[in-house]
């Protein structure tokens, strides 16, 4: 089965909603307008046959006072040509038919009437009255309602497709920046991951994303600068123990050689292999933690404890370079121990190289504020460069100022991994070096 979303257009889309919006709200508006009309019409209706009644009662009513009976149908029969569209009818008191207009010719009446009843003094009849039934025919008004009801859904359809077009029209125009930078964005590629968005006409709801997204390339340009970097130094350090191998393996086949030579020359490759072989293990301890590895913290434990392993296992090393090293303070913390102690043996292995014969290297671990952690290493000796400490925990960056140990096996990834393990203990490295002092270390949470 198939996931694949259809695409829609955004300006057809906007245009028919406005489109349905519009016409609904003119409907609404020419309804309330048209029942307003309607209820005021028929008021008017009802007056005027109100009105025409009085008219007729009074007449009639004149016509009987003044000439009885027969005068009275006399004014009738005569007026009946002028009542068009209307209908007279008379009854006596009895209920018996005093006088009604013919029905079709000018009384012919449709659809739309009104009738009023009253009655008419005659106290010259029976009964003393006569009872009247006047109606009406408004099937004029009512035609022309229904015109005015057919204009209406004209404008209404009209203005839909008016304003449909209209706004899809100006959709379009105002889209242009995002095909602007639809265009810019094609025009990207790993050869050219310096260009970046901008808008000649700079849209304030369009900002936001492009800065956003030229943000995204500031950090995809940096990132791919330092894989081809670190691609660059993986093969010069790699080169370096491969070529001793390659050398190694040729020198000991280009002739028949004595077994303890041929021991010398094993030694000497399997040195570089177990170089190689450390260098592959760091770098793929990096890769894991780049893909978020996080630590697995144990009970609480004291990091003087665990930082006073470290110091024995380096003791050796550090009496022979005339080094003595110090411990000062402690913190309970659940802690990775074998990648804290890690750490701790790569920052002293750091400090114990770079250190000057006969000073004093200080482990200080300290509380920072929260529940974080300071565990740094301080050691004496030629002051880094500020250009150059926010790299120090760079993959095979080495500062001008800190290479004085060229001769001893170090690949560069040591400070590497130790902002690896601050950042899988939820820290970060540091690095402070002035007055011919320098610390390095890191941060980490005591608790997860």
């Amino acid at each position: 089965m198939s996931n694949t979303l259809c695409s829609h257009s955004i300006s057809r889309r906007l245009a028919r909603k406005l489109a349905v919006v519009t016409m609904v709200v003119l409907a609404l508006l020419f309804a309330g307008a048209w029942l307003s009309v309607k209820m005021l019409m028929k008021e008017k209706n009802r007056e005027e046959a109100q009105f025409r009644s009085n008219v007729v009662a009074q007449i009639l009513a004149l016509e009987l006072k003044n000439g009885g009976e027969q005068a009275c149908l006399a004014r009738v029969r005569a007026d009946a040509p002028m009542r068009a569209n209307t209908r007279l009818e008379l009854w006596r008191a009895d209920g018996s038919v005093f006088y009604a207009d013919a029905p079709g010719g000018a009384h012919a009446m449709a659809g739309h009437t009104y009738a009023n009843d009253f009655d008419i003094p005659a106290p010259q009849l029976a009964g003393g009255v006569l009872k009247a039934r006047y109606t009406m025919d408004f099937s004029r008004d009512a035609a022309f309602g229904r015109n005015w009801v057919a204009v209406f859904v004209v404008i209404t359809l009209l203005a839909g497709v008016l304003v449909a077009a209209g706004s899809r029209w100006h959709v379009r125009r105002a889209l242009r920046p995002l095909h602007a930078l639809a265009a810019q964005t094609r025009a990207i590629s790993a050869s050219r991951l310096d260009q970046r968005l901008h808008l000649a006409d700079p849209a304030e709801e369009l900002l936001p994303w492009v800065e956003q997204f030229n943000a995204l390339m500031d950090r995809l340009e940096q990132a791919v600068s330092q894989l081809e970097a670190f691609n660059a130094d993986v093969a010069h350090e790699l080169r370096t123990p491969l070529a001793a191998l390659i050398g190694h393996t040729e020198v000991a086949l280009s002739r028949e050689r004595p077994a303890e030579e041929l021991r010398e020359t094993m030694l000497g490759s399997l040195e570089e292999a177990q170089r190689l072989t450390a260098m592959v293990n760091d770098m793929l301890f990096l890769s894991q933690a780049d893909r978020g590895a996080t630590a697995r913290r144990g009970a609480p434990a004291s990091l003087a404890a665990l930082a006073a392993q470290v110091v024995e296992f380096h003791e050796g090393v550090a009496e022979d370079a005339g080094l003595a090293v110090r411990i000062e303070g402690d913190a309970q913390a659940a802690v990775d121990e074998p990648l804290v102690k890690r750490a701790l043996s790569n920052l002293l292995s750091n400090a114990i190289r770079y250190a000057p014969r006969g000073s004093t290297l200080v482990l200080r671990i300290a509380p920072e504020e929260g529940q974080q952690l300071r565990v740094e290493v301080e050691n004496a000796g030629e002051t880094i460069a500020a250009q150059h400490l926010p790299r120090l925990f760079d993959r095979f960056f080495r500062a001008d100022a800190a290479r004085c140990c060229d001769g001893q096996a170090h690949h560069g990834l040591g400070l590497a991994i130790v902002a690896a393990i601050a950042r899988m203990h939820a820290g970060r490295p540091l690095a402070e070096s002035c007055q011919g002092r320098t610390r390095v270390g890191f941060t980490l949470l005591a608790q997860a």
